[in-house]
């Protein structure tokens, strides 16, 4: 059986980088059972209400929804059990640290496949306030309406 090489984007949670700012990002690997595996390779799961939890020097990733797999038997996972993260000790305990701060959460921002193994991308991240998110849309409108005009003058230009 050949290799897999590369990623492989499974889900992305956009509402993320809408509502919260990115403040520092890591990959961590996850334990998963063999049904789990094969409900993410056929491309099936949502991050939308997704959070990391950390406890007792372990990362848990909760409310993620992986669904059952189809073929599955009566050793099918349950959808939205917790699951353990693999991190290193130092970016747990820097994780942990930072989370404490007030208004700073750690939410998933992708799932994946990296190399045949599944990996979650998680950010600390802060809430950002209801004018910083208009704002922000303010800013990619105003930049999208100049890549525009600067295109229609280019289009003259060769014409």
């Amino acid at each position: 059986m050949a290799k897999e090489k590369g990623r492989k984007l499974i889900a992305q949670n956009k509402k993320a980088r809408h509502d919260y700012q990115i403040l520092d990002t890591y990959e961590a690997g996850l334990v998963l059972s063999g049904t789990e595996v094969k409900s993410l390779r056929q491309g099936r799961a949502s991050l939308v209400d997704g959070f990391v939890q950390l406890d007792g020097h372990e990362a848990w990733l909760h409310n993620v929804h992986v669904p059952e797999y189809s073929q599955g038997t009566w050793t099918n996972h349950s959808a939205r059990r917790k699951r353990k993260l693999l991190l290193h000790r130092m970016e747990i305990d820097k994780l942990e640290s930072k989370s404490q701060e007030t208004g700073h959460t750690i939410v998933p921002l992708a799932l994946y496949f990296k190399d045949g193994r599944a990996k979650v991308e998680i950010a600390l991240a802060r809430g950002k306030k209801e004018y910083d998110k208009r704002q922000t849309l303010r800013e990619k409108q105003d930049r999208r309406e100049a890549e525009r005009t600067i295109s229609a003058i280019r289009r003259k230009q060769r014409a």
